[in-house]
Formats: structure tokens, C-alpha cells, sequence
């Protein structure tokens, strides 16, 4: 009986599951807005939804302040209720309140509501990491949910960004650029000078040089740069244009490292140094003996064996490898290509650490 006991306790040995991931042609996507208190979300949200733009979205707010028109239409639940009052508006669209940001929470207003929309639009709060909510979404996804992450939009007020980047929430600062996948610079009428704006763009491509950065005032974009963005699946397009960035002083020690070669990966070694890099921070910097902490990382990577280019991504610990449908044209054309964005990162020991999981197709180029 004992014995039976002892072996109902063991742990059951863990079986890989070989299956495609799941499809988002019939998902909604949601983008993440973030950005500090006055950067412009509001507003943004606000032109969202007034404009005439034929797109069915659902505006979903979790935070309140004083004097939105927005916010005065709409009541927060009491007593855990996750939302109170739907918003309807004329163009289509729909804003909501809620308390709980969760995937299901989310999946629950669209299927009380019973009408299907085109897209998800998530404003979080000024001082949020987006982080955790950007991979809840994300790793949802695997479990075959309704929603997909579409990518992070962050929004930055061009006149305080500086104080913020160099004040008491640096840290929140410099989280939200980081993660973003479109930084749109926003209220650069109250510049003083060019000079000014471009040395705050220099700052923030310090941080974060993959990014798409828009430059605008009264938070006025183009619906199609902050929808569709595809960042979080095999249609995403960043890799091929990411801004080499010049190193110095980084803000929060963040900053953006990228790395080239005409090389191979095997992928059992590969997935070895991840394990080092991501999760057990064996990888130092030599300059100040920090580990090395990713908050994003993408990929487009030539896996030995494999005639497909492959996409691989992270978001803190949380790592994806998916196969794209596009073969190598030839043997020659074949390279790797990593971008990692995170604080400690030191460009050399990430490069020699990286080409131990490499086998090189020609010579190797270095960036």
C-alpha cells in the first residue's frame, strides 16, 4: 500500500507535444497601449473612437482620472463587478471599463456583448509594466484563445519624457519603451527645437532600436501603424530594419544589442544558451559583473537541417521558436540575425556566447 502511495507521487514524465500553433485568422487581436500619465493615450483612444475609420474596435480602459469625456460616460462596478456600462458610439465602436485585464475577463465582455469586433485596443495605467500583460496575452494564445497579441504601442510626451527617462520613475520609463513595438513621440509642437527632439529620439533608439517611432502632435496617427502589426507572429516584418544604434550612456542600463552572422544554429545548443541567458542569468556583463536581463528578443534564425527561416522571440522568460513558410533561396543566402533589447547587455560576451550554438555557412560577419 505504501509502495502504491510513493508512485502515485511521481512526477509523470513529460511528453513534447508536436502540434501547429494555433491560427489566428479567426482571432481578435488586441494592442496594448502604455505610456506615462499625459502622454497622449486618452486622446489618442478618444480619436479612435469619434473618427469615422469603418473598423469594428473595442476600447477597453483600466485606468480613470478626472475630466475624460470618456470616462465620464462610464461607471466602474462595485463590489468586483468586472465592468458596469458599455459605451457605444457612432462609428461602430465600443469602450469599456474594467478592473481585471485578464484574457477571460476580456473574452467574457466581448461574449456577453455577443457581436464580434475587428480589434481590441487595451489602454493600461500611466505607471503599468507592460510586461506581464503583454505575455499573458501572449502565452494565452498557445491555449487557443480567442484573442492574439498584435504588439505594444508606447506612447511618449515629447516635452517630459527627458525628466521622466532621468527622474524617480526611470525604471517604468524605460520598461514601456523597451517592450514597445511602435513609440509614437507625441506633443513635439511643444519643442522648443529640432535639436532637442533629436537628442530625445537618440535616447530612446538607446533603449529600444527595434520599434517603428512615429513623430506626432495631439497623439494624430495613422490607424494602420498602430493596428495589424503582426509582432507577435511569423508575419512580422521589424527584423529587416532595425535602427544600429551608437553606443553610450544608456538610460536605466537598457539598451539594444544586435548581432549578425552567416552561421547555422544547432538547435539543441541553441536552446541550451537560452536556458543560460534567460532563466538561470549565467550570462555577465564584464564591465560591471551584472547578469544580463532580456526584456525583448527576436530573431530570424537558419536552423541546421532546416530549409525554412525560423522566427524566435522572447519576452522575458518567456521564449517561442515558430517556422515562417519561406524557404532559404540558397545555400549562401543563409544567416542569422538576433536583436536583444534588456539592461546589462554587453555586445561581446552576448556575440562569442551566441556562435557556440553556431555553425558557421561561410564567413562570419560580425556587427
Amino acid at each position: 500500500m505504501a509502495e502504491d502511495s510513493e508512485s502515485d507521487e511521481e512526477c509523470p514524465q513529460l511528453v513534447p507535444i508536436h502540434q501547429q500553433p494555433c491560427s489566428n485568422s479567426n482571432k481578435v487581436p488586441v494592442t496594448i497601449i502604455t505610456g506615462f500619465l499625459g502622454a497622449g493615450k486618452t486622446t489618442l483612444l478618444n480619436y479612435v473612437l469619434t473618427e469615422q475609420h469603418q473598423k469594428r474596435i473595442a476600447v477597453i480602459l483600466n485606468e480613470f482620472g478626472e475630466g475624460s469625456a470618456i470616462e465620464k460616460s462610464l461607471a466602474v462596478g462595485e463590489e468586483g463587478q468586472l465592468y458596469e456600462e458599455w459605451l457605444e458610439l457612432r462609428n461602430g465602436c465600443l469602450c469599456c471599463s474594467v478592473k481585471d485585464v485578464g484574457v477571460k475577463a476580456i473574452e467574457n465582455l466581448m461574449l456577453k456583448k455577443g457581436r464580434k469586433f475587428d480589434y481590441v485596443l487595451l489602454e493600461t495605467t500611466g505607471l503599468a509594466d507592460p510586461v506581464p500583460i503583454a505575455n499573458m496575452f501572449w502565452m494565452d494564445e498557445q491555449l487557443c484563445s480567442d484573442l492574439y497579441l498584435d504588439g505594444v504601442v508606447t506612447m511618449i510626451d515629447a516635452k517630459y519624457c527627458l525628466q521622466q527617462l532621468e527622474g524617480p520613475e526611470a525604471k517604468q520609463a524605460a520598461q514601456q519603451i523597451s517592450l514597445a513595438d511602435v513609440i509614437v513621440v507625441n506633443k513635439i509642437d511643444l519643442i522648443p527645437n529640432r535639436a532637442y527632439l533629436d537628442g530625445l529620439i537618440d535616447k530612446i533608439r538607446s533603449v529600444n532600436g527595434l520599434a517603428m517611432l512615429m513623430e506626432t502632435q495631439r497623439s494624430k496617427v495613422e490607424l494602420d501603424h498602430i493596428l495589424d502589426l503582426h509582432c507577435y507572429d511569423v508575419k512580422e516584418k521589424q527584423l529587416s530594419s532595425v535602427t544600429m544604434v551608437t553606443p553610450h550612456a544608456h538610460i536605466q542600463n537598457m539598451s539594444t544589442v544586435t548581432i549578425e552572422i552567416a552561421a547555422d544554429v544547432v538547435e539543441e545548443r541553441f536552446d541550451r544558451w537560452l536556458e543560460e541567458l534567460l532563466w538561470e542569468k549565467a550570462l555577465c556583463n564584464r564591465h560591471n559583473g551584472q547578469p544580463m536581463c532580456i526584456i525583448r528578443m527576436k530573431g530570424m534564425m537558419s536552423l541546421l537541417g532546416n530549409p525554412l527561416r525560423v522566427i524566435v522571440q522572447a519576452v522575458n522568460e518567456t521564449v517561442e521558436k515558430l517556422p515562417t513558410t519561406t524557404e532559404w533561396a540558397s545555400f549562401d543566402e543563409r544567416f542569422t540575425r538576433m536583436i536583444f533589447i534588456g539592461r546589462h547587455l554587453e555586445h561581446e560576451t552576448l556575440y562569442s556566447s551566441f556562435m557556440s550554438s553556431c555553425q558557421p555557412v561561410k564567413n562570419q560577419t560580425k556587427l
